[in-house]
This record gives C-alpha cells, sequence and structure tokens, in this order.
C-alpha cells in the first residue's frame, strides 16, 4: 500500500538542506564523545540527588551525532507516530495517479522543516522508542556534536560547562520518564489519543484554515498554542492537546529549574547560556519564524516560562513536598488551565480525599 508521505524523499531533502557545519570536520569534534558519556553521567547522579528520581531503565546513554544522524533518528521517530494517521489518509484518499507525487511533495515539505531544526537542536532524548527495534537504538540521549561547537566557538562558551549544562536539561527529561513509572506509558498513550482522533476529513482541513485566516486578518495569531496540530484540531482532540501541553509544561518547567539547581556552583555561566538561547530563539525572522511558529516551538517556548511560574507558585505554597503530588499518578498532573492558574491545582491536592 502507498503512503501518503515519501520518508526516503524526507530523509534526503532534510539532510540536503540541514547544510555542513564546518565544525562537523574540526579536530575539537572528538572530544564530544568522552565528554558526553562522562558528564552525562554526572549529570545523572546530580539530577537524582536534587530530584529523588532514579531511573527505572539503567545508566543513561550519551550518543554524539551529525545532523544527519539526527534527521535518521527523528525520521524513524515520526513514521512510528504518524503510520496510523498515513493510513487513515490513505484509506479516505486512494490511490490514485497524482497519489506517488502527492507523496513526495509531502515528504519534501516535512523534510525541508526537518533539515531546518537540524541546525537549532543542541540536544534531544529520544522518548518515542519501541521494545520490537535495536535496544541500542532505544533510550538515547542525543546531542547533534556541530551545533554544540557552532555556538560554544560563536559565543565563546566554557565547553565543560556548556556541555554539563545540556547534559543536565535532557538527563532531568529522561529522569522524569524513566523514574515516574507510569509517565513515558500516559505521554505516548495521549499522543496516540491525539493522532487516533484526527478526522482526515479535507474539509476539516480547510475549515481550520479559513478560521486561521480570519484570526491572522483580525490580529490574532493562530498557530500560537500549538502550531499547526492545534489549528486543525476538532473539540475531542483540543482536549486531548491541553493535557498534554499541560503536562509538558510542567516537565520543562520543571527541566530548568532542575537543571538551573542541579548544576549550581559547577555552571557559574549557566544565567548567560540561558539568555543566550533564549535570545537565540526569539530573534527568529521571517522564513524561520514562521516554521518556528508550524511546528509549535513558540508554544513550547511558552511552556518553559509558565511551567517554571506554576513550580514557583506550587514551591511558595507547599514546597517541594507538595510539588512531589504531581509524580504520584496521571490524575494529580496539571491541566493548562491549572499551569495557568497555579491556585486551581494547588485547591485540587490540598483538598481533603473523600472516604467511601
Amino acid at each position: 500500500m502507498s503512503s501518503s508521505v515519501d520518508w526516503s524523499v524526507a530523509e534526503r531533502i532534510a539532510v540536503r538542506t540541514s547544510r555542513t557545519e564546518p565544525f562537523a570536520r574540526s579536530y575539537h569534534y572528538d572530544s564530544l564523545e568522552p565528554d558526553f558519556t562522562r558528564l552525562t553521567a554526572l549529570a545523572e547522579s546530580l539530577v537524582e540527588q536534587e530530584t529523588g528520581l532514579r531511573s527505572l531503565a539503567g545508566p543513561a546513554r550519551a550518543r554524539v551525532t551529525d545532523r544527519a544522524g539526527w534527521i535518521h533518528a527523528n525520521i524513524s521517530a515520526f513514521r512510528r507516530l504518524l503510520d496510523p494517521l498515513i493510513e487513515k489518509f490513505d484509506t479516505r484518499s486512494g490511490s490514485g495517479l497524482a497519489a506517488p507525487v502527492m507523496a513526495k511533495i509531502a515528504g519534501a515539505e516535512l523534510g525541508m522543516v526537518l533539515g531546518w531544526m537540524s541546525g537549532r537542536v543542541l540536544g534531544q532524548y529520544d522518548l518515542l522508542v519501541v521494545e520490537e527495534e535495536d535496544p541500542l537504538d532505544q533510550d538515547i540521549v542525543y546531542y547533534v556534536g556541530p551545533n554544540v561547537l557552532a555556538i560554544e566557538k560563536k559565543f565563546a562558551f566554557p565547553p565543560e560547562q556548556f556541555r554539563l549544562w545540556l547534559a543536565l536539561h535532557e538527563v532531568t527529561h529522561r529522569a522524569q520518564f524513566t523514574g515516574v513509572p507510569w509517565l513515558r506509558e500516559h505521554f505516548i498513550s495521549l499522543v496516540h489519543e491525539t493522532v487516533g482522533a484526527v478526522d482526515p476529513d479535507p474539509g476539516r482541513l480547510f475549515e481550520s484554515f479559513s478560521k486561521a485566516a480570519i484570526a491572522w486578518r483580525s490580529g490574532t495569531n493562530p498557530l500560537a498554542d500549538g502550531g499547526i496540530a492545534a489549528l486543525v484540531a476538532g473539540p475531542e482532540q483540543r482536549v486531548i492537546i491541553d493535557q498534554v501541553t499541560g503536562m509538558m509544561s510542567l516537565l520543562e518547567g520543571h527541566g530548568d529549574v532542575t537543571m538551573d539547581r542541579a548544576g549550581q556552583g559547577l555552571v557559574p555561566s549557566a544565567a548567560r547560556f540561558g539568555e543566550v538561547l533564549r535570545e537565540r530563539r526569539e530573534s527568529a525572522k521571517g522564513l524561520a519564524k514562521l516554521i518556528q511558529q508550524l511546528i509549535g516551538l513558540e508554544a513550547k517556548l511558552n511552556q518553559y516560562a509558565q511551567g517554571e511560574a506554576f513550580i514557583a507558585a506550587v514551591e511558595r505554597a507547599g514546597g517541594p513536598g507538595l510539588l512531589s503530588r504531581a509524580w504520584e499518578s496521571a490524575t494529580n498532573l496539571p491541566s493548562l488551565l491549572e499551569i495557568r492558574e497555579p491556585h486551581r491545582w494547588i485547591e485540587r491536592m490540598q483538598a481533603p480525599v473523600a472516604v467511601a
């Protein structure tokens, strides 16, 4: 059966548009693998001390990759995630003469986005793994070597500090998903629910874009709340997306807070690293800014700020003990509304439990 996305075209275009970073051939490149292996292990120990979250999956494994390697890993993740949705579109649209051409166009569009992203990503914890695949390609903390070297050189970052700082953030996310027994399964189930609720009706898609055009004309950014996925979501999906956004706001905020606290005294340049990377993200213009909006990156940046504000409010009200209630069960995760209005979650957690 043909597919609505030509994945080989997607990967080929992504690699071609990613461009070769000169530092990929630098003699400094050889220092990355041993450094990140050592610093990832150190970060894991520091994060466990700070959060009490101990990975149930064993020690973290670092992998330094180039842009093409990052693209390949993410193409694989996209295929695992989107195959059920693509089958629905294929069933609805059929396999006419134009189908192969449209699949190549879709692949090229996806490839251009991934190619652009591959030049921006510094580190990533790959969560979307499946057990039947090669165990050596699962549960990896990735670092995109050329991008790390380029930003260190451009801003004169001390490599030891910067690499530990990156490792702390990625390892915190791994600790969340492998240290809280139910969290990974819950997250993946929400993602599958979101994909499963997509209506492949072209009419629904056209209606969504019509509403977006009206929003643009009225001065409202229709992509602000989650990019293209939120734009085309129906009411059922919107509920699930809000659940995912609430959870990710907590995780991203917790990641940033933990990174700062766990690295205290070891990463004196942390404030400068954060400021430079925020300015780097916010300075995007033109096509780059549009891509950020389409893929929901700008919404993700809001998650950091809202998540940190939520954690600060919770800890003011009840300290780390109250915050730890969030890791007890999926029902204790904050909703998007509770992230934005922390007192609602605080009141819910402090409410007496009814006895049957």
